[in-house]
């Protein structure tokens, strides 16, 4: 049973006036000379030494919130400066020579994201599908998370026993670097997860703590039974389905365990400094295996303070960005992109130089769902009027599908302005995709139902939540039609936004729901896994012939993806919301010096007339002539002919 509190005394703050940047210079050279770079060459050692000194005020700024009320601060810093250098003289997989500082900008950018398990075997049978990788047009894959985690049900990997061990299963460390040297030598940028909020149950830590190690203890958070039910007043519920509020009774310690999702998640307590060093150096040892890109999984969660939601508190961004200050240091190469499914608001305050260069834009993809349940684009328009700007040189990652479930988030004020009762329509959207709703072309399946409230979120594969897997039941080659095109539009959009466009693995195969996983006790509670399938060879047949459904899928997205990376246009950054005049119709535009790309998109079934243009201007003049070329197609489009969009049609506009 633990007998202490794991809280570290925060003292008043002194009136006093700190000099910071003395502070900071000060604090860095005591520690150039305390550490030792033995082991480093004189090249090695300079290289080091000045990042170290471009990158420490930054760092340091960062944890003096975070710790400066901490006595062993100094020793703190002391390794993990230590972990720097340690770092430095390790060899890992040759990074990708761009000549490009922002390669994230580039329209060359398309993206997926694998199970290592489910597209291959194993770590060696994946770089088989390098090939595979590059006949699609991808440059940029995403690994589902690969480590050692428990035998069963570990949240599709996402509890994590060991940082540096790759899961037996699928191999072992020597062949992720192989996996990652195959990759760059294609051009091809591997990202890894980095699961930061939680371990396992059965880390080494976490092994630690329940056999009565007082020093592992305070790596997560313990606390009896009245301290959880005051946090859980404030704390949202992550999987209702599985547990009420955040925390788990553990009998070896006789107390309550933080526990945000699952009971074998165990949540760190980045109140103690020690547990921020460890975690930088696992950090680091993910990157030795060749990464390019580090995906920050649940970074809203990492900070905790009682009576507040312990969701983007302002200190998990100081965190965050001591994160980043480490790797700007040690491995400035290599960037963050940000996992925030939370308000559209502050998605945004996790995107910056300083934090996350990339960032998911759940936003987007939730809202193009909506659009196609309602056929109307208010709320797309309205939402990313106010969400899709971020700073320069950082980019959305847009997607349509993953590995998780839809959920609703946009910003209640923005539906209130509409008339729409957000509680109300999110309860249509889940009804509308799991297939309750009478005139529904979906086949979701709802996930995490609140048994409170009635909320849940939705599962299911891109070709199944747009109308494929109905079609094909029903045998109606109308309604497939429309299936099809709805993907199509979807495509469009999501390949014509600014940013990295990401497939989900099976999207581009039009793969349907699989409810194989109902049969496995691990996974038979976990809706996701109907849209986490293992592929055959029968799922590639499918898509190589362009009779079948699968096969039309498959060409469709190819061909975006190769007319994408044909036109530098879709590189451009300055980007403009176009209103067409009807509730129906999506646009925006694109430009780049004299290069222009008008995107218009119908959400619906019907013809749809445009209406009248933003003040008096005419499609020529968005242009900046009468006629354009469909970049779909290549048919030359009359612009002051054009009066009707098809439906659920797309155009991609450029000059003639």
């Amino acid at each position: 049973m633990i007998t202490r509190r794991f809280s570290r005394v925060r003292p008043t703050r002194q009136n006093m006036v700190m000099n910071f940047a003395f502070e900071a210079q000060r604090t860095q050279q005591r520690l150039l000379a305390e550490l030792d770079f033995s082991q480093l060459t004189s090249q090695q050692k300079t290289i080091f030494v000045k990042r170290l000194e471009k990158g420490f005020a930054s760092l340091f700024k960062q944890l003096l919130p975070l710790y400066g009320h901490c006595f062993d601060l100094h020793y703190h810093l002391k390794v993990l400066l230590q972990s720097f250098i340690d770092f430095h003289k390790k060899k890992r997989p040759a990074q990708i020579k761009d000549k490009a500082e922002y390669w994230f900008e580039s329209n060359q950018n398309v993206g997926i994201a694998v199970y290592v398990d489910l597209l291959a075997d194993d770590l060696s049978s994946l770089i088989g599908k390098v090939p595979y990788f590059e006949s699609l047009g991808v440059n940029y894959v995403h690994l589902m998370p690969l480590y050692l985690a428990p035998e069963g049900n570990s949240d599709g990997g996402y509890a994590i026993s060991d940082y540096r061990t790759v899961s037996p299963s699928l191999g072992t460390n020597k062949d992720l670097k192989d996996l990652a040297s195959a990759l760059h030598k294609k051009g091809i940028r591997m990202v890894l997860d980095f699961v930061f909020n939680h371990t396992s149950d059965e880390h080494r830590w976490a092994e630690a703590a329940k056999s009565g190690d007082q020093e592992f203890q305070d790596y997560y958070h313990f606390m009896g039974e009245q301290d959880a039910m005051e946090y859980n007043q404030t704390v949202r519920e992550i999987f209702p389905q599985i547990r009420r509020g955040s925390f788990t009774y553990s009998p070896e310690l006789d107390c309550h365990v933080w526990t945000t999702f699952n009971s074998f998640q165990w949540d760190l307590n980045y109140s103690n400094p020690a547990v921020f060093v460890a975690v930088v150096e696992e950090m680091l040892h993910l990157i030795l295996n060749g990464c390019d890109v580090l995906r920050l999984d649940a970074l809203a969660f990492v900070w905790k303070e009682k009576g507040t939601v312990c969701e983007n508190l302002p200190k998990a961004h100081n965190l965050i960005k001591a994160f980043k200050a480490c790797l700007d240091i040690a491995a400035p190469q290599v960037v963050f992109k940000s996992e925030a499914i939370v308000h559209p608001d502050e998605v945004n305050k996790y995107i910056g130089a300083d934090e996350c260069t990339l960032s998911y834009n759940p936003l987007m993809m939730a809202l193009l769902w909506e659009s196609l349940a309602t056929r109307q684009t208010n709320l797309l328009y309205q939402s990313l009027e106010r969400s899709f700007k971020i700073p320069e040189h950082t980019t959305w990652v847009n997607y349509i599908r993953c590995h998780d479930d839809i959920g609703w988030l946009w910003d209640d004020a923005v539906s209130d302005r509409l008339s729409m009762n957000g509680y109300d329509h999110r309860h249509f959207l889940n009804q509308f995709y799991t297939g309750q709703f009478d005139g529904s072309f979906a086949a979701g399946v709802p996930f995490q139902e609140n048994p409170v409230n009635g909320d849940c979120r939705v599962c299911g594969t891109l070709a199944s939540l747009a109308g494929v897997e109905n079609a094909i039941q029903a045998n109606d080659p109308i309604l497939l039609d429309h299936a099809i095109k709805r993907i199509r539009l979807l495509n469009g959009i999501n390949f014509a936004m600014p940013g990295i466009p990401l497939l989900y693995q099976g999207d581009d195969l039009g793969v349907l729901n699989n409810n194989d996983y109902l049969s496995d006790p691990t996974k038979a509670k976990d809706s996701r896994w109907v849209h986490r399938k293992k592929f055959t060879k029968d799922d590639f047949a499918l898509a190589a012939d362009i009779e079948t459904p699968q096969g039309r899928i498959a060409q469709l997205i190819r061909e975006m993806i190769q007319i994408r990376k044909a036109n530098p246009v879709f590189a451009a950054q300055e980007f403009e919301l176009i209103s067409l005049g009807s509730q129906h119709l999506f646009a925006f535009k694109r430009q780049m010096d004299d290069k222009t790309l008008l995107v218009i998109a119908n959400m619906s079934e019907h013809l749809v007339p445009l209406g009248h243009l933003p003040l008096g201007k005419s499609l020529s003049e968005l242009i900046g002539q009468g006629t354009a070329v469909n970049l779909l197609n290549k048919e030359l489009v009359d612009l002051p002919a054009l009066s009707l969009i098809e439906p659920l049609d797309i155009f991609w506009l450029t000059k003639a």
